[in-house]
């Protein structure tokens, strides 16, 4: 074919979709290291259970609920210390581009959820797990910027939105994969399934090309890059410093409801079903249910969420997201959980709202790279998606000791709704972006 040929073929495959070739392995990209990040975090919810009735008396602990409970938040409080750290991968996106940066966070989580399949004791699965929180929190800010930086105006809109469901699909995968691997086989062979990221590293090695944006304003000249320290202190400048406080506030609030109520479903639909009389193997299988019904309430949320944003604005949007999220948590936690009849079957439809209102963080994709321009877009995103998180450090041990006193996950995780009053209260303070165009 000659090369006028072949240039006709990929402009009309271009117009028939509405993207280039690069935006749409690049899409698929993104997308695909999302998914795969929410995989390798649901794994460990899923796993959580069985996982610390064999570590515990290891590192000598007593197995009962409590405990169980207890150390299972102490382990989330260090991925969500290794999360927080991450933000080192912002500067770097910034100073060597999205495709680099974005292969290098994938290897990380990668490589160290395989070895949490490897572990013989607690502290060995903490320290990985915040290997682990390192690598999963940079996919997010590095695959953000990206696709708002390579796909038009209109289409990183809805980009934005369905990026997001990769995540939440992942929950799906790691749902499905834990109904016939962890099930059957155990919990360690769901870590080194968890290890399957790293076969996306040659897809974008050699199949997605630099972000449009990135390219024209840095990859001519290497001069021109922003230095890491730079391009990190200019989102505290005058410029942006209200924007970074106000949103890093939000998503701190979102990340409570996420791993004080999402997060502790398994656990909750586990607890449930053991007590009302089913077998250890059919509780894995329930929970693996509770999962699938949290990712396809989330993934739908994802969906509708660039459209509320386009229609009310970004403000009204995460307000309706924060109200849904709150009511869920409190009636899942701390009503349904106690219930003597028909608890699984209520809880499951809870389970739903509370993934429909976790699609918040859409919001944010779509959100936070109009608020930046391209040199500091990625260290604005990483900032702001994982400070809270140290915040969140101390909620989690916060919760775990109300678990521990209580005797049970419920109320506990129930009260943390409170989180959501005050991003209701922080959102008027955010800059509404609706009808801008992506800063240069």
């Amino acid at each position: 074919m000659s090369s006028s040929s072949a240039t006709v073929v990929t402009g009309a495959a271009a117009s028939a979709t509405g993207l280039t070739r690069n935006q749409r392995r690049g899409f698929m990209a993104a997308w695909g290291g999302w998914a795969l990040d929410g995989m390798d975090a649901s794994i460990y919810a899923l796993v959580l259970v069985p996982a610390l009735t064999e570590l515990l008396p290891n590192s000598g602990v007593e197995v009962n609920q409590g405990s169980v409970g207890y150390y299972g938040s102490i382990l989330q409080a260090m991925f969500l210390l290794g999360w927080g750290l991450s933000m080192v991968w912002g500067p770097i996106s910034d100073r060597v581009g999205r495709v680099r940066a974005l292969m290098l966070t994938i290897l990380c989580y990668s490589l160290f959820t395989f070895l949490c399949g490897v572990v013989n004791n607690i502290w060995q699965l903490a320290v990985l797990r915040i290997l682990v929180g390192i690598g999963i929190g940079g996919e997010q800010p590095v695959g953000a910027a990206y696709l708002a930086e390579e796909l038009s105006e209109s289409q990183r809109k809805i980009g934005a939105g369905l990026m997001h469901t990769g995540y939440y699909f992942g929950f799906f995968f790691a749902s499905v994969a834990n109904y016939f691997i962890g099930a059957n086989y155990g919990w360690r062979w769901m870590f080194i399934f968890g290890g399957l990221p790293a076969l996306l590293i040659g897809f974008i090695r050699y199949g997605v090309r630099e972000s449009a944006k990135w390219e024209e304003r840095f990859g001519k000249d290497e001069h021109k890059r922003p230095k890491m320290r730079d391009a990190f202190a200019k989102i505290f400048s005058p410029m942006y410093l209200r924007r970074t406080m106000v949103m890093s506030g939000l998503f701190l609030v979102s990340i409570i409801g996420l791993w004080a109520g999402s997060i502790y479903v398994p656990t909750a639909v586990t607890q449930v079903a053991v007590r009302t009389g089913s077998a250890a193997a059919d509780a894995a299988r329930l929970a693996s249910y509770g999962g699938m019904l949290l990712a396809i309430g989330t993934i739908v949320g994802c969906v509708v969420a660039p459209f509320l944003a386009e229609r009310y604005g970004r403000r009204p949007a995460m307000a309706l997201y924060f109200a849904i999220m709150g009511v869920s948590i409190v009636v899942a936690f701390g009503y349904v959980f106690y219930l003597t009849t028909a608890a699984l079957t209520w809880f499951y439809v809870c389970v739903f709202f509370l993934g429909f209102g976790g699609a918040n963080f859409a919001l944010y994709t779509l959100w936070l790279p109009e608020l930046y321009s391209t040199d500091c877009r990625a260290s604005a995103i990483g900032y702001v998606s994982s400070v809270g998180r140290f915040v969140g450090v101390a909620m989690v041990f916060i919760l775990a000791t109300g678990i521990r006193s209580y005797g049970s996950l419920g109320v506990p995780v129930a009260i943390t709704a409170a989180a959501f009053l005050v991003g209701l209260v922080l959102l008027p303070l955010a800059e509404e972006t609706r009808g801008k165009s992506l800063p240069a």
